[in-house]
């Protein structure tokens, strides 16, 4: 009986990591690529700014 609640122990941890990792993931929103892209186009034309004056 000892061995079954030793097994037991693992199976619930699953368990409970399984349904906190759903729970987790459902208040994440799916968000585009453009405000980094626009950061980035940001940081290349300040770059390009900095070059061209030397």
């Amino acid at each position: 009986m000892a061995a079954l609640a030793w097994l037991l122990i693992p199976l619930v941890a699953g368990i409970v990591a399984g349904l906190w990792g759903s729970w987790a993931n459902r208040t994440r929103k799916i968000r585009g690529d453009g405000p980094e892209l626009d950061g980035y186009a940001r940081f290349r034309e300040a770059m390009e700014k900095s070059h061209s004056r030397t």
